[in-house]
């Protein structure tokens, strides 16, 4: 017989899973700070110095966003699989797409039209 005096222990491979995806995560945001830290450090060539600081910074809060951001992920999905709830859905996956691909824009022109 079943009791519902609290949370249930779900299976090991889901909790596991939620692991390696948090872990993915972080990868990513160490990912971003460590593109951070190589603008600023190794391409000096590549934009002025401002603009350069401006976007390592940018990289370097977004890595450290997307950490936060994958922790409380974590956090609300481990909850919700022991609650026996719906996952919660989330935002930060467009965030992050939108983010990565406004970089890969500005960089781009940088790299065509300032390191000529």
């Amino acid at each position: 017989m079943a009791q519902d005096d609290g949370p249930v222990e779900p299976d090991y491979p889901l909790t596991m899973a939620n692991e390696r995806t948090f872990l993915a995560w972080i990868r990513t945001a160490l990912a971003l700070l460590a593109g951070g830290v190589a603008l600023d450090q190794l391409a000096p060539e590549l934009a002025p110095a401002p603009v350069r600081a401006a976007l390592a910074v940018a990289l370097a809060l977004g890595g450290a966003v997307l950490g936060i951001a994958s922790y409380r992920r974590w956090v609300r999905t481990e909850r919700a699989m022991r609650a026996g709830e719906p996952l919660p859905a989330g935002r930060i996956m467009l965030a992050l797409t939108v983010c990565v691909a406004a970089a890969a824009i500005v960089f781009s022109v940088l790299i065509i039209g300032w390191a000529r």
